[in-house]
Formats: C-alpha cells, sequence, structure tokens
C-alpha cells in the first residue's frame, strides 16, 4: 500500500494571445493570396495560347498548366487557412528590432541607383552601370570609401561582362566601351 498525499490540481496556463476570431481577418494575406491565384490563372490562360508544332503528349503546355494549377491550389487554400484564422507570426529573431520602423530613405536610395541603372546600361553599358550600381548600393548602405567600392564595382562589372560573352554566350551592352571591351 502506498502513501500518496493528494496533490492540489495544477492551475491552467493563462495565454495571452487573443483567439483567431477576435483578431479579424488578416486582410493582406488574403489580398496576396488572390494576386497569387491570378497569377496562377494568367499563367494557364496564356498556357493556352502555345503553338504546339508537333503531336507530343508531354507538350510545351505542360509545364505553365502545372505551374499555373498550382499557383491557383496554393492559393486557394491559403486563402480558406486564412479565413479559419490562421496568422503568420512575426519575426522574432535576436537579430531583428521590431520596434524600429522600415527605413524608407534607405528603400528610396536603392530603388533610385537601381532605376539609374536600368536607364543608362543601354548608353554607359553594363562596366560603367554596374560599377556605379554597386557603388552606389554601398553607399546607400551605409559605406564611406566612394573610391573603393567604385573600384571593386568596376572589377565586378567587368568580370561579369566577360563571363556572360566569353563563358555563357550572352552579349550584355558594351555602352561606352564598345571596341575596348
Amino acid at each position: 500500500m502506498s502513501t500518496s498525499s493528494p496533490e492540489a490540481p495544477t492551475p491552467a496556463p493563462e495565454t495571452t494571445a487573443a483567439p483567431a476570431a477576435s483578431r479579424g481577418v488578416d486582410v493582406g494575406q488574403i489580398v496576396f493570396a488572390v494576386v497569387l491565384g491570378v497569377a496562377g490563372a494568367y499563367v494557364v490562360l496564356d498556357a493556352t495560347t502555345l503553338n504546339i508544332g508537333f503531336a507530343d503528349p508531354v507538350g510545351p503546355r505542360l509545364f505553365p498548366y502545372v505551374i499555373g494549377g498550382v499557383l491557383i491550389v496554393l492559393s486557394v487554400v491559403w486563402i480558406v487557412a486564412t479565413l479559419r484564422g490562421d496568422r503568420a507570426e512575426p519575426e522574432e529573431g535576436e537579430d531583428v528590432d521590431l520596434d524600429q520602423r522600415p527605413d524608407f530613405a534607405l528603400v528610396g536610395k536603392l530603388a533610385a541607383v537601381l532605376v539609374a541603372n536600368v536607364l543608362l546600361v543601354d548608353v554607359l553599358g553594363w562596366a560603367v552601370t554596374g560599377g556605379l550600381l554597386f557603388a552606389g548600393a554601398a553607399w546607400a548602405l551605409g559605406s564611406r570609401t566612394l573610391v573603393r567600392d567604385l573600384l571593386v564595382g568596376v572589377a565586378l562589372a567587368v568580370l561579369s561582362w566577360y563571363f556572360f560573352y566569353v563563358a555563357l554566350g550572352v552579349p550584355l551592352s558594351p555602352g561606352i566601351l564598345d571596341g575596348i571591351l
């Protein structure tokens, strides 16, 4: 016979998170899922316009049909899960400060550097704009060594230009360096 003392019942742990029903529906997830579904429908619709020159059972339409169908199915599953209360959890990594506001100035600088590269690549060529892209992105992210950034950027751009041109056979715009590269 064992003598055991009666234990007090353990109280249920309190939850601090609000139930899914009281939080409402995450509209952002619904919108993203709808965009995903529209993209899938477009891929499937576009696949119907492909011309098939031979009677192969696995033709060029198979891949876009599969990808578009998967996108549509994922969209529907995502919408159903979101309507049932599933929410993405915020990042809690130690290297992420969730209290910090987004740095829109940084995003604007990076976007300006990228747009400048897109607009100038045909005129100046990849070797020049690639170097400017690297140096501009480094500047936007906080580097203050402009000369070094330009030298590294131009070296990487020229090496990548030769890699694309020689190894891959894809000619990038030489721009103002036509005849030199």
